[in-house]
């Protein structure tokens, strides 16, 4: 298995269901009218046999695109059956659709065809694409002739006796079953698919926004896609519609749960990126948001307006700019000086996102790795190697709470979906910590919130790591906080914060964008008293599921999940956390290293700790002679494989050594080279750090003892701080 999620979708046929389902994907070909790049060029004429050995129809994520290109060059039913293997009865269906695709391109859009349209699932984006149109003038020529979905009961009780929980979903039939909700009521946009980058946190979020809803006598409305989640249990709200979340299903919704001309509002912050990105569409339409107004959110999420912004505070940021031509980028990199981050903007989980050292791998970024056009704008920032800090804020106008300050264990250029997160932040100084107050509670005010934001920082200056067992002390080290980025929404660290501090924020933001103030439900303005515990998230990573992937950390995330370890101290927090990771080392085993020599000077400690463990080392050449140097034991392995043995994958494969160390560096080739020793470490499920701050987090956790632990309660921990243990 390879999946990270799922969506599920109903109509009244096949055809229907199916493109809805693509819809609900959420990627660049949640059309079936997508064909990659390379397929526009085939042109094989009536030579089929050609075409269907260049098409990708084997199984693979592309098949269904595959099948639909086929159809549209001619490739009969038979010989895709004869080929695939696929029963004809779905084979005929993607026929269906590709026949209706013709009529939409060849005919006027007159009321029969766009109604035949709909009833085969097209969106009114495909339609449009199909006909010359723009989406919106297809959504009014529907709504002049009348044709608009119903929507259509699941009965969860099969029709035994009157279902109290049923839910619905979007046909273009008769008979409407959803009449509008009465009273008072409230749209929660949910998250749709797990992915990496969007996981179950969300669905957090969405449930506990829906039960605050429902709490302050607000009917909760869900809408989402994803069979899996609690939010699409069909109790967790009071009306469920299980739809693709595109402006097109939530603009349909909206429009059936309106009544008298007044359309109930929506929350979108607890939805991830997929809900925060349909707030703009929602409010150009002139449709409620509650909370946060749809310019706080694009002041957010807007790169230039969000640097102003900043300069009008006098809150530093690092400095970088927004390209649309390999010339600028180039230009803005020299101006800010390399290395750089670059990625695409309005991208989820840091994808595709890069640190570029110098022009030539610039080049190759923007040329290879993604498209850069005045359509497709890339971000570029110099990069700050400091340590990384966030929070989660809750911001009534006039107040904002934060719950907890969270440190990341790994230095900035680590995603901080794969970064070990510790509460509170144990390594930061009174003077840093009133900063970050102090800015989180500035940026909430003047931008507006209503709600939820996040803010990711990095401190500059100083040593990049820090051990938590060590208590820092003010004017020790002079560092500069930088703000990174700013989310107008919920995070992937709100369930996280939630349980280590006690704080409902979910509860409290909704009930904020409700207009009940913080002060009202007995909540003062800034940081929340500390509690008398440690809590570390750690990331999991699923990458022995997919073969041939480098699973380095980087600005781009890779975690399919995460772990949390809650103790009274540090020691026992990060003991838990590593071992429900599966990262923890032990007294005595074997560790192979190899880290890159602009890594060598800041991983002496590291390797004393592991000598002092009694660890075996195992090293490539260059690492080997510097621990050499540091007059400790190594064995020396040599990094060129099949060029002596044995080799490092000789000494992973064969169980020789239950941990690896291997540190980038920003030469592209080298960490090819470092390929092979990653994958063989995932492959044989051991332990394998790219950051030498979570192997050195590691190593501290292991000198301390594995038994240096205790087993309690959350609510027992909690209650430490209350009662004054």
């Amino acid at each position: 298995m390879k999946a990270t999620g799922e969506v599920m979708a109903i109509d009244r046929s096949f055809e229907a269901a199916l493109q809805k389902a693509i819809r609900a994907l959420e990627q660049p070909n949640s059309s079936l009218l997508w064909e990659g790049q390379e397929w526009r060029g085939f042109n094989f004429g009536r030579d089929h046999q050609a075409l269907l050995d260049a098409l990708p129809l084997h199984p693979n994520d592309l098949r269904l695109w595959a099948l639909s290109a086929a159809l549209r060059r001619g490739v009969t039913r038979d010989q895709l059956v004869a080929r695939t293997s696929i029963d004809p009865w779905f084979i005929a269906a993607l026929e269906r659709i590709v026949d209706q695709e013709r009529r939409l391109l060849g005919n006027p859009l007159t009321p029969a065809v766009l109604l035949a349209s709909k009833r085969l699932g097209f969106s009114d984006v495909e339609i449009a694409t199909l006909s010359g149109l723009l989406p919106e003038q297809v959504r009014q020529l529907r709504l002049r002739h009348d044709i608009k979905p119903v929507f259509k009961m699941v009965d969860t009780c099969a029709a035994e006796f009157e279902a109290a929980t049923p839910y619905y979903y979007s046909a273009y039939d008769t008979e409407n079953e959803a009449p509008p909700l009465p009273g008072p009521k409230a749209i929660v946009i949910g998250s749709g698919p797990i992915r990496i980058g969007q996981g179950i946190e969300f669905d957090y979020c969405s449930v506990h926004a829906a039960w605050a809803l429902s709490q302050a006598g607000v009917a909760s409305i869900m809408i989402n896609s994803n069979p899996e989640t609690v939010s699409t249990d069909f109790d967790t709200s009071d009306r469920l519609y299980f739809e693709a979340l595109d402006e097109e299903a939530v603009r349909d919704i909206i429009d059936n749960e309106t009544v008298d001309d007044n359309p109930p509002p929506s929350l979108v912050q607890f939805g991830g990126q997929t809900a925060i990105n349909l707030s703009q569409s929602l409010a150009a339409v002139g449709l409620p948001i509650l909370g946060s107004s749809a310019e706080a959110i694009d002041i957010a999420s807007d790169r230039q307006k969000f640097e102003r912004f900043l300069v009008d505070l006098g809150i530093p940021q690092p400095p970088g700019g927004t390209v649309q031509s390999v010339d600028q980028a180039l230009t803005v990199a020299q101006r800010i000086g390399y290395p750089v981050v670059v990625r695409p903007s309005y991208v989820l989980g840091g994808r595709a996102m890069e640190i570029v050292r110098n022009a030539t791998e610039l080049i190759r970024y923007l040329t290879i790795a993604t498209e850069v056009t005045p359509e497709r704008e890339v971000l570029v920032d110099h990069y700050m190697e400091g340590r990384e800090c966030e929070v989660d804020a809750i911001c009534d106008g006039e107040r904002v709470l934060i719950p907890g300050i969270m440190e990341h264990v790994e230095r900035a250029g680590v995603h901080s979906g794969d970064s070990m997160a510790i509460y509170p932040g144990l390594n930061l100084t009174e003077a840093e910590v009133d900063t970050l107050v102090d800015y989180t509670t500035r940026i909430g005010l003047a931008l507006g919130v209503r709600g939820l934001m996040n803010i990711q920082f990095v401190l500059q200056g100083g040593s990049a790591y820090r051990s938590p067992s060590v208590r820092p002390i003010d004017g020790d080290e002079e560092t500069t906080v930088y703000v990174l980025e700013v989310n107008p929404r919920g995070s992937r660290t709100i369930p996280f914060i939630s349980k280590v501090t006690g704080v409902p924020v979910a509860n409290l933001a909704t009930r904020v964008m409700l207009e009940t103030k913080l002060k009202d439900m007995g909540y003062e303005g800034g940081l929340w008293p500390r509690q008398k515990l440690v809590g570390i998230k750690a990331p999991v990573f699923s990458m022995s599921k997919l073969v041939g992937v480098d699973w380095y950390m980087g600005p781009e995330m890779k975690s399919t999940g995460e772990v949390m370890g809650i103790d009274r101290d540090f020691t026992g927090a990060l003991t838990k956390a590593l071992q429900a990771a599966s990262i923890n080392l032990s007294p005595g085993m074997g560790v192979l290293l190899s880290i890159s020599d602009q890594n060598k000077a800041d991983s002496l400690p590291l390797v004393r700790g592991l000598a002092a463990a009694g660890c075996r080392l195992y090293a490539t050449e260059g690492t080997a002679a510097m621990i050499t140097a540091m007059d400790l034991p190594v064995t020396t392995i040599t990094k060129r494989i099949g060029e002596g043995s044995p080799d490092v994958l000789d000494v992973i494969n064969d169980g020789t050594v239950g941990a690896v160390v291997n540190t980038l560096s920003g030469d592209s080739s080298v960490m090819r080279d470092g390929f092979y020793i990653r994958r063989a470490a995932v492959e044989r499920r051991i332990p394998c750090f790219t950051s030498l701050d979570t192997a050195r987090a590691a190593m501290e956790s292991m000198l301390t003892g594995l038994d240096n632990f205790s087993v309690l309660t959350t609510d027992e921990y909690l209650a430490m701080t209350s009662s004054g243990e």
